[in-house]
Order: structure tokens, then C-alpha cells, then sequence
């Protein structure tokens, strides 16, 4: 999962980016409030975390920014700023969650879990037509058949379940799989959604990867299968 971390102490932030990634977590920094609101609206990450007194912008008008662009990503405000009126305004600007400086490594992680949670990006699988993905195993099962992917595979995979009939562009897809600031290019997401292809008919499914020139792929169910 992909965390956008904006804040502008470097130290801080450094400091977070390695806890997040012991974790697991994929994690980009942007330290002043107007590239963080650019890189929000890319709709490529997980959860925002966001301090409140930066330059340029202020973590209140990026909350408001992001929310006003219809960006539902949950939003994690850190800030020095404890009261209560300060709290309610984090929270009216758009935040999913209010955390004070200074704070407990292991009451951050509680809240990312909890906030990640609520947006239902930790159930145990993503079905659609005959076939599900097991998240916790990386697994791709139809029936009594199944196959596992590898990890550029099963990203593209999830996205796809999670996207549905709706298009994803190839360019959404290299931001979320390779990263933003990765050399990968277009060709790269073409050959793994060929990769999927195969596996999907090796076990029977009757889901397609369908693509539309421009627009990039989406899901389909074949009513033949």
C-alpha cells in the first residue's frame, strides 16, 4: 500500500518514511503543502498523512483541496496544535483523524490500521465473476484452481478487482505498481497484463482484462465461460 507523507520537517519526516516501510508500506514525502496537494490528486496512494503548519500551504487548505477535488483518500493529520479548536478545524477541513506531536510510534500504526480499515482496503480477498484474489497469499483462484503471482501481477490484479468495469489508464497503473518517480514506461504494465491474461485463462476464469486504446484496461465477464 502506497502512503503520501506531507510535512515539512525533513527529519521528521525521513523518521516516519523508515517506520512505515518497516512495515511494509510503499512511501513518498513531499514537504510543502502545494506539491503535496499535486501528488494527493494523483489518486495513486492509500492514506495521506499531513502536517498542519507548512509553507505555501497549510495542512487545513490541502485537507479542504483534496476534499474539494472529490479525492477520497483518508487523511491523517499531524500537528503540534493540540486544542480542541484546532481538532474540529483538522477535522471540517477533511481529516479522517487528528493526532498530536508528540505521539507514540505504536498509536500512529494503530491509526493507520484503523483508517485503512474503514476504507475496506484490508479484507482477506477482491472477487469478480467466477474468480477471487486472495490478498493474503497473493493467490488467484477460480474454483478448485489457482495460480500465484508475482508482485508487480498481483498490484495490477488488485487494482483491477478493486477498479471493476471502470477504466484505468496505463498511466494510473505505472504510478501505483512502479511508483511516480520510477523509469518504468508504458510497455512494462502491457507485459504484465499479458502475464495476467494467461494466468487468468490457465484457471478458468471468466474474467477478461479488457483494454480500450486511450482510455486503458478494465474488467469484463465473459458470458462464454
Amino acid at each position: 500500500m502506497k502512503i503520501l507523507i506531507i510535512e515539512d520537517e525533513v527529519r521528521l519526516a525521513d523518521s516516519l518514511k523508515t517506520l512505515l516501510q518497516q512495515k511494509g508500506f510503499d512511501v513518498e514525502i513531499c514537504h510543502d503543502g502545494e506539491s503535496g496537494t499535486d501528488y494527493a490528486l494523483l489518486g495513486i496512494y492509500d492514506l495521506l498523512i499531513l502536517d498542519v503548519m507548512m509553507p505555501k500551504m497549510d495542512g487545513y487548505q490541502v485537507a479542504r483541496q483534496v476534499r474539494a477535488q472529490r479525492c477520497g483518500t483518508p487523511i491523517l493529520m499531524l500537528t503540534a496544535k493540540s486544542s480542541l479548536e484546532d481538532r474540529i478545524a483538522g477535522l471540517n477541513a477533511g481529516a479522517d483523524y487528528y493526532l498530536t506531536k508528540p505521539f507514540d510510534s505504536r498509536e500512529l500504526l494503530a491509526c493507520i490500521n484503523a483508517l485503512l480499515r474503514r476504507q475496506g482496503n484490508q479484507v482477506d480477498e477482491l472477487t469478480y465473476g467466477n474468480t477471487a484474489l486472495d490478498l493474503s497469499t497473493s493467490m488467484l483462484i477460480c474454483g478448485e484452481n489457482s495460480i500465484r503471482l508475482s508482485a508487480k501481477e498481483f498490484d495490477i490484479m488488485r487494482f483491477l478487482l478493486q477498479s471493476g468495469d471502470k477504466n484505468l489508464s496505463k498511466e494510473v497503473l505505472l504510478a501505483r505498481v512502479w511508483g511516480y518517480d520510477s523509469n518504468a514506461v508504458e510497455n512494462h504494465v502491457e507485459v504484465y497484463v499479458g502475464f495476467l491474461r494467461k494466468k487468468l485463462q490457465a484457471i478458468g476464469s471468466n474474467i477478461r482484462i479488457a483494454a480500450l486504446r486511450r482510455l486503458g484496461y478494465h474488467l469484463e465477464v465473459d458470458s462464454q465461460c
